[in-house]
């Protein structure tokens, strides 16, 4: 049996370097959902998302997942389709018009679901591009996650707020409104 690289215990911030197996990990998982959301008469546009997406960038080993429905579709059928391939829903998680899910035991995977060509959806794929074409920001940025992980290696909810500085200063420069 193979180890996978990805899982996260709750509750932990813990960093793993970059590792190039990520993006196929991400193409299997999108071709492992889409027969189930075939199956549902659905589609959704999914986009590796995070820092597992940016290569060299050291990421928390959970790889996150932007699944983009069709504007103008309400959430309900895709919330049972992801429900239905293994996924488990946690709600908007505090970020309006955002659908959260997670699978894997310890959590390997996460999804958000937002509406296709919203704000959040400019801002998921503005980010990740603008670190994939600036290698200095990327690298500031895992400097950033670094020193977090390692002050707060207990509190998810203060390593990403601390992250939102320098996560709102990108975002501005690659001319995308915060909200």
């Amino acid at each position: 049996m193979t180890h996978s690289p990805l899982g996260l215990e709750s509750g932990t911030v813990r960093l793993a370097p970059y590792d190039p197996a990520w993006p196929g990990l991400f193409a299997a998982e999108a071709a492992r959902l889409a027969p189930v959301l075939e199956a549902h008469g659905l589609s959704l546009r999914l986009e590796h998302v995070g820092s597992t997406s940016v290569p060299g960038l050291a990421a928390k080993p959970v790889l996150d997942i932007l699944a983009g429905r069709p504007p103008g579709e309400g959430p309900e059928r895709h919330i049972a389709a992801l429900v239905a391939a293994g996924y488990d829903h946690r709600g908007e998680q505090g970020i309006p018009g955002r659908e959260f899910f997670r699978r894997g035991t310890p959590r390997s995977y996460h999804v958000h679901m937002v509406e296709v060509g919203s704000p959040q959806w400019r801002r998921h794929l503005a980010f990740r591009d603008h670190l994939r074409a600036h290698p200095e920001d990327a690298a500031a940025y895992s400097a950033l996650k670094a020193a977090l992980a390692a002050r707060f290696p207990r509190d998810r909810e203060t390593y990403t707020e601390s992250k939102a500085p320098f996560i709102t200063e990108i975002l501005a420069r690659a001319a995308i409104p915060e909200s």
